[in-house]
Formats: C-alpha cells, sequence, structure tokens
C-alpha cells in the first residue's frame, strides 16, 4: 500500500494506516464514526478516503473485501486509554449513563458544548479510581455539560462532587439524577461558587477550547482545590494533528499559570461531533506548584470575558457596543464595564466583585452594565444588593425575568433595560428575608427564620433545612431559587 495522505503525513501517518485496518475489517463505517474511532480530523480522514477504493451502503462505506488484504496492514496498538480493560466490568452503569446522557439538555452552542460519549465519561471515573486514592476525597467538576459527576458517583459512591456549571439545564439534570452531588451555580467569567473555593483535592474540566477558555477554567479549577500540595486538575483539551500552533497556545495559557503538566493521555475523550479535532481529546493531569496561586491571583481575574468559539462571546467577535446612560441621569454606583465618561464622578465596581461581597455602602440607585452572552446573571446581579432601585442594560432584548425575582422587584422590560424597584416586605416572610441576605448562606437565614415563626431550637430547625440550602442564594440553581417557595412553606407548616 502505498498512499500519497499516509507519505505525506510522516511518522504521524499511524493514524491514517489505523484508519485502513478499520475500513478493511469488513464492517461499513460513517465519516463520523471513523473520524471518532481515529481521533483524526474529518478533513485528514476526507483525504484519506479519496485515495482508497470504497463500496457504499447509504452514508456507509468500506474497502470491498476482495482488496482488503492489501490495505489490512495488522492490528495496531491504541495507547490511548490505560483503563479500557475496566469498562466490560461496568456495564450496568454503561448503560445508565447512555440513558442519563441522552435524556440530558441539548448542548448549547453559544458554550461550546459537544458531548463526550457515554464510555468516555465511564473511563474519567474509571481512572480516577486508578490513578488516585479516593477515601474521602472530593471531587469538583468544573462546568459538567458532559455528566462526569454522575459516573463519579456511580462507580465511587464515597467520592463527594460538585459541580459548578453557568447552565441552569444541566444543574437540574444533575440533581434531577438523585445521585447525591451536590449542585452550584457560577458563571466563571465572574468568578467560581464561593462554597466551591478550597473545597476539592481533585477538579475535572472540559472547558472552550480556546486558551482564555482554557486557562479560565483551569485557574477557577485550581481556586477550588483544598489540598494545594498533592491535589490535581485533569484538563481535557483536543486540536486537530493539522494546527499544533493552537495547542501550543493553550499550553502556553497552563504555563502561565505555572502547572506542571504531570501526564497526557492522548485522544483519551471521544465525542459526538467536533469531527474538525477528530472528535478526540487529550486527558492532562496536571499537578500545581507553589508558583501556581499567585499565577492564578495575578491573572485569571484579567482574562476576558470572550473565552468561547463561537456566539455573542466568542474570541473572534467584534467588540460590543459600549453601555451609556443619560448625561442628567442619577445613580449612586455603577456595576459593570460602562463607558468611560459615563457619570464619571459615580462610584463603579466590576461584576465580580458585585457579586462576591455586598457591597460597602448602601446605594439607593444603581445602574449594571451586562455583557452580551452574560444575560443568565441577571437574577443574581440584582439579588445581590438591596439598592431601592436599580436598572440593568444588556446589548439585547434580555430573557423573561424568573418569577422569583417577583418577590423582591417589581419588574419592568423595555428593549434592553431592566428596571427594577424594590418591592417593601412583608411582615414575616421568611423567603424574602431569604433573597434580601442573598450573599450569605441560605440555610443560615432559613433556620433563624424557623426558630422565630414556630419556636424551634436550631437543631430542631437545622433538620428541616433541606442540605442544599447550605449554600449562598447567590450560587444556588435556579430549579432551587423557583422552589423556595413552596419549600419554605413545607418547613413553616410541618
Amino acid at each position: 500500500m502505498d498512499l500519497e495522505s499516509v507519505r505525506q503525513a510522516g511518522v504521524d501517518g499511524v493514524r491514517l494506516l489505523r484508519a485502513s485496518v478499520l475500513l478493511s475489517d469488513g464492517r461499513w463505517w460513517t465519516l463520523a464514526d471513523l473520524v471518532r474511532e481515529t481521533a483524526t480530523s474529518r478533513r485528514t480522514i476526507e483525504s484519506l478516503l479519496r485515495e482508497l477504493p470504497l463500496e457504499h451502503r447509504g452514508e456507509r462505506f468500506r474497502i470491498p473485501p476482495d482488496q482488503a488484504r492489501e490495505y489490512n496492514t495488522g492490528t495496531l496498538a491504541d495507547i490511548s486509554d490505560p483503563v479500557a480493560h475496566l469498562t466490560p466490568d461496568y456495564a450496568e452503569a454503561l448503560k445508565r449513563l447512555d440513558g442519563l446522557i441522552a435524556a440530558g439538555p441539548r448542548g448549547r452552542q453559544a458554550l461550546d458544548h459537544v458531548a463526550a460519549t457515554p464510555d468516555t465519561v465511564l473511563r474519567r471515573a474509571l481512572l480516577l479510581g486508578a490513578r488516585f486514592r479516593l477515601d474521602g476525597a472530593r471531587l469538583l467538576c468544573v462546568g459538567d455539560h458532559d455528566l462526569t459527576s454522575l459516573a463519579v458517583r456511580m462507580i465511587h459512591p464515597h467520592v463527594e462532587v460538585t459541580v459548578v456549571d453557568v447552565d441552569e439545564r444541566i444543574l437540574a439534570h444533575i440533581d434531577a439524577a438523585g445521585l447525591g452531588v451536590r449542585t452550584l451555580w457560577a458563571d466563571l467569567r465572574l468568578g467560581l461558587a464561593p462554597s466551591a473555593r478550597g473545597w476539592a483535592d481533585l477538579a475535572i474540566t472540559d472547558p472552550p477550547y480556546t486558551a482564555a477558555g482554557v486557562g479560565l477554567f483551569t485557574g477557577r479549577a485550581a481556586e477550588g482545590l483544598r489540598d494545594r500540595d498533592q491535589g490535581r486538575i485533569l484538563l481535557a483539551y483536543g486540536a486537530s494533528e493539522r494546527t499544533p500552533a493552537l495547542a501550543l497556545k493553550v499550553q502556553s495559557a497552563l504555563h502561565d499559570l505555572n502547572l506542571l503538566n504531570e501526564a497526557i493521555f492522548p485522544d483519551f475523550n471521544r465525542y459526538y461531533g467536533a469531527e474538525a479535532i477528530g472528535s478526540a481529546a487529550d486527558l492532562y493531569v496536571l499537578r500545581p506548584t507553589a508558583k501556581t496561586w499567585p499565577a492564578v491571583a495575578a491573572r485569571i481575574d484579567g482574562l476576558a470575558t470572550a473565552i468561547y468559539t463561537q456566539g455573542p462571546q466568542a474570541v473572534e467577535s467584534a467588540p460590543a457596543a459600549e453601555h451609556r446612560l443619560p448625561e442628567d441621569a442619577e445613580y449612586d454606583l455603577l456595576v459593570g464595564d460602562w463607558a468611560r465618561d459615563t457619570l464619571p464622578r459615580v462610584p463603579r465596581v466590576r461584576l465580580s466583585t458585585w457579586l462576591a461581597k455586598p457591597y460597602a455602602s448602601d446605594p439607593e440607585r444603581v445602574a449594571i452594565a451586562v455583557p452580551a452572552g452574560l444575560e443568565t446573571a441577571i437574577p443574581r446581579l440584582l439579588l445581590a444588593t438591596r439598592a431601592r432601585h436599580i436598572t440593568a442594560c444588556t446589548q439585547a432584548p434580555p430573557p423573561t425575568p424568573p418569577a422569583y425575582l417577583s418577590t423582591v422587584y417589581a419588574l419592568t422590560v423595555k428593549g434592553t433595560t431592566i428596571e427594577a424597584s424594590r418591592r417593601p416586605p412583608a411582615p414575616g416572610d421568611l423567603v424574602r428575608k431569604i433573597l434580601d441576605n442573598a450573599h450569605g448562606k441560605a440555610a443560615n437565614t432559613w433556620r433563624e427564620g424557623l426558630t422565630s415563626a414556630r419556636g424551634l431550637t436550631k437543631n430542631q430547625a437545622r433538620a428541616l433545612v433541606p442540605e442544599w440550602a447550605a449554600a449562598a442564594v447567590l450560587e444556588l440553581p435556579e430549579h432551587r431559587l423557583e422552589g423556595l417557595q413552596a419549600s419554605v412553606e413545607a418547613t413553616l407548616s410541618g
């Protein structure tokens, strides 16, 4: 066999030889399946297919059996998977994962979602158990569209697992699985959920495959580690074999965080889609060093919010128009990135600071600039203050405000502006008290309300408050906030 595409690939031609072996073993292949199985970009596989004699059956193809011997160069070893031999013992778990992933929310293009295969998610869990001692361990999933958290809880039920994600649908789906995973909302561009800081022994992330995205998600993963000496970060990242410069740029971002690249398992992760990178990604095992923490502190808040490859927060998207207010507008505080000449004498605060802690003073009127792509943060940005009036300005018409906000605000949406006027609290309204203390743990306010309303002891009240309320209100998933009224009423009347 003398194929030009194999010759041009040089020593990396082994991936094309593997493809020819697969095509000559009698099975029928689709292009997507062949790309994923060989972890080779669609473009490279297409160049090989143009040289091969193929027979077709609909969208499937193979090398005809009478010519297969010429192209079958023998079985080629797959070095990408150190735990493949363990998977046959977990057939039931794999079946359940298949169902959970199939029933999960569809990927969002603007968040660079590409679904990992159930087999990949299972092998991630198995690799954690094979590589690390998990007794008493905590795992932080920094984003979890792939549902790695569920696989880990199925295979290692003694491991505590927390998921931090911006996609409310994923958090709700993970909670609905009932596997004991703690879920927290956070837009990582604005900060890691406070309850996840310094919490984990291990962290895993499959971020947007841009240098900024990998740097941000990995930096947040580092912030989540409590074990600064022995903790590890597992990172999924893939690039086409045709674009090594892109991979180098990402590795430079990791180097800037002073992370030791302890191991790389090539092509460990496989996906439905992402054919430009061979529907595959390597799995990095990263170890922080003493210099990681100052590097994270110095760099992470300076990373751009444009971290994706598509949508309004894409790396290559055009700069958004600056937010402005009328010259005669009266506000006590500006939150976010406003045009420099907008009310220059009014104090300003960053969005990340606004969400991280209560503002020092008590402003009456606040204006918030919401960048394109961060609209899901609007409910939290409104709850983060007790100002009497808030104006939130967006780049595009904002989503419909969730119903629970009406407990706190009278809301008016006009074009790209939300006007929120604070309602006076009703006496004894425990839900309102919880939402008013948004930076604090919901459980604390809830427990105090129960002791006052029902005359319970602290221990009796604590037993009634659900475990998920141990998080700050601002980091609770939306489905928890939407159900807060019913949950509180059940404890008041129970």
